[in-house]
């Protein structure tokens, strides 16, 4: 009989998938999204994994979201038949976006009259009709239309009447959420996030255009709304895992957070301040966290033991190179004795999705057993 593996026998760096955290994440948010009457149609840029995807479909979940043609492609081979790729459509690859409309329903994204221009002409040359979701900005400033301008309703008129695009309605993304500093701050985003589209299709509809749905969500807003009337439908991502990003601002705790970084004590010299372990860069990724009061700003905090979700106070990840972490504290007191070398710790990422896309699989597991590999798709 084989003995089952467990997470003192996997090779470091790798990416631990809790599967418990995971299953209750995913019911969690589906639970929540039904409750308020809209269709959740979550954002797998942050997992990039079909096992994943199969469990968000089966909880509820209507369609998928996709940050890049790559990610909806792999999960259209994989059976998944509803997208939306949430990214201004690159007019460069329109010969990739015909293709992917003539297997499954494919919705695409577009802020102007150049980019619409485009892709209607590349899906009446295909003889397709591609879905199209008109970007608005809700406050984000990074793209979409300005929901005030006269400019913005002559592009819903265009779109509705276009050959080669179905108009599917108007999306946004409140993604300044994620720079909330208070909770409060937090809930008027997410307030002003259902208002302005609500608001913006009210003056599309007075003007005599039809706006079919309305399209919203992050993880950040989502977690704090309490009503999503008007809104069709929500598109989180980041809930499946959550991370120390979202702990630090109120919006999970830290027993939420369902993917660490397994990691191996390699070096850690006495009276040394620091212990180096070999999670990097290139394991973490560089994106610093929000400003903590219990610990100084870094990469993320160590856990306390290799199950369970408590993290050591004052000691994190506080420096990367390549492949080199460098784990401390306020003072050498907090690492001194702390770190043998050969080790294995668990380091919680600012940001599970930069860093889920830093490996190749999830190891899955309940406690300290290994309980699959799932692979994560991250092609470019």
């Amino acid at each position: 009989m084989t003995r089952r593996q467990t997470l003192h026998d996997i090779p470091t760096p790798a990416l631990v998938l809790d599967l418990d955290v995971l299953e209750r994440n995913i019911r969690a948010m589906a639970e929540k999204i039904s409750r308020l009457g809209a269709s959740l149609r979550p954002h797998v840029k942050t997992h990039k994994c079909i096992e994943i995807g199969r469990r968000q479909l089966a909880a509820g979940a209507r369609g998928i979201t996709a940050s890049t043609l790559v990610e909806a492609r792999d999960f259209a081979d994989h059976g998944f038949d509803d997208i939306t790729w949430a990214f201004p459509v690159v007019t460069g690859r329109l010969d990739e976006v015909v293709a992917l409309a003539k297997r499954v329903t494919f919705r695409v994204v577009v802020d102007s009259q150049a980019a619409l221009d485009a892709l209607a002409a590349a899906a009446r040359a295909a003889g397709v009709t591609i879905h199209t979701w008109l970007k608005v900005d809700c406050g984000y400033h990074r793209v979409g239309v300005d929901p005030c301008a006269p400019a913005s309703l002559e592009l819903v008129r265009r779109l509705g009447s276009t050959p080669g695009v179905a108009f599917d309605g108007i999306l946004t993304h409140a993604g300044h959420g994620y720079s909330a500093k208070t909770h409060d701050e937090l809930k008027r985003i997410a307030g002003e996030e259902r208002t302005v589209m609500l608001e913006f299709a009210a003056r599309c509809r007075d003007a005599g255009l039809e706006v079919p749905a309305i399209s919203i969500g992050s993880t950040p807003t989502i977690s704090v709304v309490e009503n999503l009337d008007g809104v069709t439908e929500v598109r989180p991502g980041n809930y499946v895992f959550y991370d120390w990003m979202q702990v630090a601002n109120g919006v999970c705790r830290a027993e939420d957070v369902a993917v660490t970084v397994l990691s191996t004590v390699i070096s850690h010299q006495p009276g040394s301040d620091h212990a180096v372990v070999d999670a990097g860069a290139l394991a973490m990724s560089k994106d610093l966290g929000p400003a903590d009061p219990t610990r100084s700003r870094g990469l993320g905090p160590v856990l306390k033991g290799l199950a369970g979700q408590a993290a050591l106070e004052r000691v994190s990840l506080r420096s990367v190179s390549q492949e080199h972490g460098v784990v401390a504290g306020g003072s050498a007191a907090d690492v001194e004795g702390r770190f043998a070398v050969g080790e294995r710790i668990r380091i919680v990422p600012n940001h599970s999705c930069l860093t889920a896309a830093m490996f190749d699989e999830y190891v899955v597991a309940r406690g300290e057993d290994v309980q699959d590999r799932w692979k994560i798709w991250r092609g470019r």
